[in-house]
């Protein structure tokens, strides 16, 4: 195979790349509008309903009561949005990492294969190049290694994080509902 279509190749497979990541993140971009929207359609009913409630009330005590009831899911509400916005966030970025690190070992085995034979057809002498150029893609590999490693270690302590948040505005909520 000529090298004009190794080249060629692997042109075709960044743009196919370039556009698969596109659709994800348009995708997700759909899934977040679809959110609002819901949610803004939920909050426009769910104030016709209460202002008509609120119309309605005999006197000043069932008014403020109906206030103090009023307030008290919002906590829930917004804790419920908030994990939707995350689950987006999450998937979306889920899909990138994927395609990322499946296209990082293709190039990587790709530029190796592409080392190998550079080194065959190297000029006698040129081992001690071939042999640092081949270390340095070691030590690239490893870094890169290292940095998947705390990306990982880094979304599982915010959604350890975001966890621990939902359960304290959750009972918090709870508790006032019930005081």
């Amino acid at each position: 195979m000529s090298s004009t279509t190794e080249l060629m190749s692997a042109n075709k497979a960044s743009a196919n790349v370039f556009y698969g990541l596109t659709t994800k993140a348009f995708e997700g971009l759909e899934k977040y509008i679809d959110l609002n929207l819901q949610t803004a359609r939920a909050a426009i009913a769910e104030s016709a309903a209460n202002t008509q409630a609120a119309l309605s009330s005999k006197d000043a005590q069932e008014f403020l009561s109906l206030q103090a009831s009023l307030l008290q899911p919002v906590a829930e509400k917004m804790t419920a949005y908030s994990r939707q916005v995350y689950d987006i966030a999450t998937a979306t970025t889920a899909e990138f990492q994927k395609v990322s690190e499946s296209t990082a070992s293709e190039l990587q085995a790709k530029f190796l294969v592409a080392i190998e034979a550079a080194a065959k057809n190297a000029p006698a002498g040129s081992e001690n190049a071939v042999a640092a150029v081949k270390a340095a893609v070691a030590a690239a590999n490893k870094a890169y290694e290292g940095a998947q490693k705390a990306v990982k270690r880094a979304a599982e302590t915010a959604e350890a994080n975001f966890q621990a948040v939902n359960v304290t505005a959750t009972k918090s909520a709870k508790v006032k509902r019930a005081a």
